[in-house]
């Protein structure tokens, strides 16, 4: 029984995961977090840990869904290598010094900052705010500092940074299939970061389950990754045959009710 428990819903979680990063070009984080706080929480983790195990085990889950999307984007030539290279300093600071430093915050103010991002992002999906391009890319300087941030708020809230990349980008004049490609190759960075972040600040912990990295959850990482590695080209096919719009609109839904639930589980 114990065997099913941990099996079970982590390859279900990779299924829906990869799906939607498929069909939706997304990460995953916003549903994985709560999702597996709830999936901890049944398996009778430690309370202080849960939300920073969640995080940790969501960030490292990612590494390889965004190694695959990266190298599609790229087979196609819509890398825009230079900006990459910009923002990629920026980037693993602000999320490994992040990922680093939450084993010092209260689960109750990530779980809040989570959702209220969360809630933020639904909002934007739902109604498909998109920025209107008006300014061109800032110098290296200025890339390397929204490469900060943008990695600094991804290990807050577990995600490959696609929600503020791909807005950024536009925003500065680069056409959607490039932001968009762009976005996935420094989802890697990020994922790599912020699961080697997360796996240090956990280093040592007391109470952390058998077979931890840190915060990272190894079986978790494992099932997740090749359950949605291999669903994930299925969703991207969809992806030209169902109402993608609509679907946004349900995914959008199913973000805001997620982070609801979290805020319910750590209160």
């Amino acid at each position: 029984m114990d065997m099913i428990l941990w099996v079970l819903p982590y390859l279900g979680l990779g299924l829906v995961v990869g799906f939607f990063a498929g069909l939706l070009g997304i990460g995953g984080g916003g549903m994985m977090v709560p999702l597996l706080t709830m999936i901890f929480m049944a398996q009778g983790f430690d309370d202080a840990h849960l939300v920073h195990m969640a995080l940790g085990t969501s960030m490292a889950s990612i590494v390889l869904t965004a190694m695959s999307s990266a190298y599609s984007h790229h087979q196609h030539g819509a890398v825009l290598w230079d900006v990459w290279k910009q923002m990629i300093l920026g980037l693993l600071l602000g999320t490994f010094i992040v990922s680093f430093y939450t084993s010092y915050l209260p689960r109750t103010f990530l779980a809040v900052f989570f959702s209220v991002f969360m809630t933020y992002v639904a909002i934007q999906m739902f109604l498909n705010i998109k920025p209107k391009p008006n300014r061109s890319l800032p110098n290296k300087l200025g890339l390397g500092l929204v490469g900060l941030g943008i990695g600094g708020i991804s290990a807050l809230v577990a995600i490959g940074g696609g929600t503020m990349s791909v807005p950024f980008l536009t925003w500065c004049n680069v056409k959607m299939q490039h932001a968009i490609a762009t976005s996935a190759a420094l989802g890697v960075p990020i994922a790599v970061a912020g699961g080697v972040g997360y796996a240090i600040a956990g280093w040592g912990e007391q109470g952390l389950p058998v077979y931890s990295v840190g915060y990272v959850y190894l079986p978790a990482v494992l099932l997740i990754s090749v359950v949605s590695i291999f669903i994930a080209p299925a969703g991207a096919k969809l992806a030209h045959q169902l109402p993608v719009a609509l679907l946004k609109k349900i995914f959008a839904v199913i973000l805001l009710l997620l982070a609801m639930k979290m805020l319910d589980m750590v209160f």
